[in-house]
């Protein structure tokens, strides 16, 4: 697999009369979990849209490195695939039509994506739903397709918007289990969610707020550090301080 490395350094972005980032620095290096763990508003999707290039920064920059060497936005755009919170599946088109469009899409090979079509199938476990519709799929059914489309052009980073956000327990689980093979296949994951619990399961994390990163690291050093249970806790505590001045 092609590594791919991204920096982004002092991003600022407005959208209207909201600063949505002001001033975000992180590195994410091939093969890492990353999660940027914060909750509505905080400027999560904002980061995402920005370094896929949906958004321009009005002030830093998002950098690419392909084989440790610097690359342009063009030549990294086709190594990152982007799941948005809100997928734009078709309802009425089942599993293996959806797979056959983005085949197409991406202009697959048929001996590729047969191999790739089975692989995939087979990590989802969606094996015997090939031919249900995606409006009838699950929460978490329906967020594994989403995941399909996007790995079917093999990428080398993976971004993901609130992937988990309305899944039941077991399909959460079933997702990171998902996420965790991805990750040791060296693929580049970085995750947006809400969900406080979920900041434990990644390599590294980077809390957000206000359009800000106030703390970054390997989860347990940050509650260590700040000598909380969990994130629930530790962001409850920062709400509150915020409160009191």
């Amino acid at each position: 697999m092609t590594s791919l490395s991204i920096e982004v350094t002092d991003v600022y972005k407005k959208l209207g009369p909201n600063q949505a980032l002001a001033g975000v620095t992180l590195c994410l290096e091939e093969g890492g979990l990353y999660g940027v763990i914060g909750p509505d508003g905080a400027g999560k999707t904002t980061l995402l849209r920005t370094i896929m290039g949906l958004f321009h920064p009005d002030e830093g920059r998002v950098a690419f490195r392909i084989e440790n060497k610097a690359a342009s936005f063009d030549q990294a755009r086709p190594l990152i695939a982007y799941m948005p919170q809100q997928q734009s599946l078709y309802p009425d088109l089942s599993i293996k039509e959806h797979l056959e469009f983005f085949r197409d899409l991406y202009q697959i090979s048929d001996d590729v994506y047969t191999a790739r079509r089975q692989r995939l199938l087979r990590l989802t476990r969606l094996e015997k739903f090939e031919d249900r519709p995606a409006g009838q799929l699950s929460g978490g059914m329906y967020k594994k397709l989403g995941l399909m489309c996007a790995l079917l052009q093999t990428p080398s980073a993976l971004l993901l918007d609130e992937p988990t956000n309305g899944v039941d327990p077991i399909s959460r689980r079933e997702f990171w289990d998902l996420l965790y093979e991805l990750r040791g296949e060296g693929i580049l994951i970085l995750m947006a969610t809400a969900y406080m619990d979920e900041a434990e399961r990644c390599g590294e994390v980077h809390l957000m707020e206000a359009g800000r990163i106030w703390t970054y690291g390997p989860p347990r050093t940050i509650l260590e550090k700040e000598k909380a249970r969990d994130f629930a806790e530790l962001f409850v505590r920062r709400a509150e301080g915020s409160q009191g001045k």
